[in-house]
């Protein structure tokens, strides 16, 4: 998401990628979290930890913490919580900050 920084945060078409961003990464996040879930319960060879961490803190957090209350992956690891509460607030700020853009309620 670096590369739309040159972009004019006016853009429309810019918070549509940025959100389609956030949409994809929580799915892929949400998906390899399952996985690991699914390895986890099988005695199968893991995801590395900070894998799912990064992958929560870039814009996966919905996915994350969604697949933590949903398979109950990795709710005893405080740090997981603490890094999906960071990448949560990073995100939903993002978002409401796009969106309170494109209804021109604030304006740059």
């Amino acid at each position: 998401m670096i590369f739309l920084l040159k972009f004019s945060l006016k853009e429309p078409w810019m918070w549509y990628m940025v959100f389609g961003i956030i949409a994809f990464m929580s799915l892929i996040t949400f998906f390899v979290y399952v996985d690991d879930k699914r390895k986890a319960i099988k005695g199968k060879w893991r995801t590395k930890e900070a894998v799912l961490l990064l992958l929560s803190l870039f814009y996966g957090s919905y996915g994350g913490i969604a697949a933590m209350i949903l398979v109950r992956h990795k709710i005893n690891k405080p740090y997981f919580i603490i890094v999906n509460l960071i990448g949560f607030l990073y995100n939903t700020g993002a978002i409401v900050f796009g969106v309170l853009l494109l209804l021109n309620i604030i304006h740059l």
